[in-house]
């Protein structure tokens, strides 16, 4: 059954032609053969129609459309699954790129698990020019609860969307219910991490695969870099869409371990962008997340919190994120 599914790989891009090539080339190369890619280019210019015209100009798996005007992150992706004509869909940003037994990885899942709706596996991670570090790669999928004794499937599959332990993309769905949840372009830049929660509570049945399924480069024109000093930042939507989310009383928990690595990052933004009391109260509800006084970071964002109040009564307030307290990547999102 797996070798006959059409998969659909969606495909936004914007003004990334050079990176977009590597993203394509690595859907051309799949081990699986019955695909689609699904293009959507908001670029302000026409090098990328050019290019795709150039390289690939008779190869009718490749469904390319320019949207002038632009249509922004969330409905781009959004028109991508409108567009997208396989049993199933998988997202693919153009910085990013797929390993070439990605797709069989994943469809093999269904053989294995009858009724299943989703899988996902590991992310490499890779530098500017795809320079892949192993031990970097290793670190984050463990950070985003991605480890041998995880494999298979997950007894409470919205946990897998509310810890992030869902990737950004190189996750393989039914289409029908990819369409059916769509993107919110609401939530700005941390919409695809929206997007994971919600399919993962909307889920039946989500498999996780302890094999690297896709190459996520770690770049300085990804998504998350241009807005993570701005109050677009993923990891403020983040804190707002969690902390409102209606869920079950054995998710409870789920959200607690999301807000331990989310909450410290906020409360960092708001005392450096002047709202100490904002702060403050993040900092006295969570302190579990600061293991309730035992790490040296309470101390530190208390300080920042004071200085804040001092600082809030001489200058008006600019939103900037710390260096080191900026939000993970892995989203694009990217969130917590």
């Amino acid at each position: 059954m797996a070798t006959e599914t059409k998969v659909s790989i969606c495909l936004p891009t914007c003004n990334r032609p050079d990176l977009l090539i590597r993203c394509i080339e690595s859907c051309l190369a799949q081990t699986h053969a019955n695909i689609e890619i699904v293009i959507g280019d908001d670029s302000p210019d026409e090098r990328t129609e050019r290019m795709i015209a150039q390289c690939y100009p008779d190869d009718a798996r490749i469904v390319y459309r320019r949207h002038t005007p632009a249509l922004g992150q969330a409905r781009n992706v959004a028109s991508l699954f409108a567009r997208a004509t396989g049993n199933k869909i998988l997202l693919i940003h153009d910085d990013d790129y797929l390993a070439t037994t990605g797709i069989e990885h994943l469809l093999a899942q269904w053989d294995r698990y009858p009724g299943l709706q989703v899988a996902f596996g590991n992310q490499y991670e890779a530098d500017q020019n795809g320079a892949v570090d192993l031990v970097a790669s290793r670190r984050m999928n463990i950070a985003f609860h991605r480890t041998p004794g995880a494999a298979g499937l997950q007894a409470l599959p919205g946990r897998v969307g509310i810890v992030q332990m869902f990737p950004n993309n190189g996750w393989l769905a039914d289409a029908a219910i990819v369409k059916q949840i769509g993107y919110d372009e609401h939530y700005g830049v941390c919409c695809d991490f929206v997007f994971g929660v919600r399919l993962c509570l909307a889920a039946r049945r989500v498999c996780y695969v302890d094999a690297y399924i896709s190459y996520y480069r770690k770049s300085d024109v990804s998504v998350s870099q241009a807005t993570r000093q701005t109050t677009s930042a993923a990891s403020l939507a983040a804190w707002h869409f969690l902390n409102g989310l209606a869920l079950p009383p054995e998710l409870e928990s789920a959200r607690k371990l999301a807000f331990r690595r989310l909450v410290p990052i906020v409360v960092s933004l708001h005392a450096r962008n002047d709202d100490a009391r904002t702060g403050l109260n993040l900092v006295l509800g969570n302190l579990y997340a600061y293991r309730f006084g035992f790490s040296p970071r309470l101390y530190y964002h208390l300080l920042m919190i004071w200085k804040s109040a001092r600082r809030a009564r001489k200058q008006p307030r600019a939103f900037v994120f710390e260096a080191n307290e900026q939000v993970s990547d892995q989203n694009r999102q990217r969130i917590p």
